[in-house]
């Protein structure tokens, strides 16, 4: 193969293996993987729940949808106002420490209320499932 041929295909090679760490990354951040998606499958298929259980968890859940929903707008929007103040600004400007001030405040709003819906889902557990699930919850918050 010539020389010219080797540079192409290590360019592609380059350029695959760049848009497979901007694909991953991206996923990643719209499909965090956190403690919720591991007390989710516990909750939904160890734990055994009784029907009750289950019809309460549904309505908790759907709660914590809408209000999950809600809150990742608002990180959408910060992020959105970020990005402009830094291109705006080109600097780490009054606008932009104000953009990443909005946006901690999403984020910590959003971490509250999914706190808040652990432990709501913990209520409607009886004592033996909240063993268990609480060592799921610090399990997941302990690992690396």
């Amino acid at each position: 193969m010539k020389l010219e041929h080797w540079i192409i295909v290590v360019f592609l090679a380059l350029c695959a293996g760049m848009t497979g760490v901007f694909v991953a990354g991206n996923w990643a951040a719209t499909h965090p993987v956190e403690t919720a998606s591991g007390l989710h499958e516990l909750v939904h298929h160890d734990l055994d729940l009784s029907a009750d259980q289950g019809a309460e968890l549904e309505l908790i859940e759907h709660r914590f949808a809408a209000k999950k929903a809600e809150l990742e707008q608002k990180l959408r929007a910060a992020n959105l106002a970020l990005a402009g103040a830094m291109e705006a600004d080109k600097s780490y400007s009054p606008a932009v420490q104000a953009a990443i001030d909005d946006f901690h405040t999403a984020m910590g709003e959003l971490q509250k209320v999914t706190i808040e819906h652990v432990f709501e889902v913990r209520e409607i557990l009886t004592e033996e499932q909240a063993i268990v699930f609480d060592a799921e919850v610090v399990r997941s918050l302990t690992e690396l």
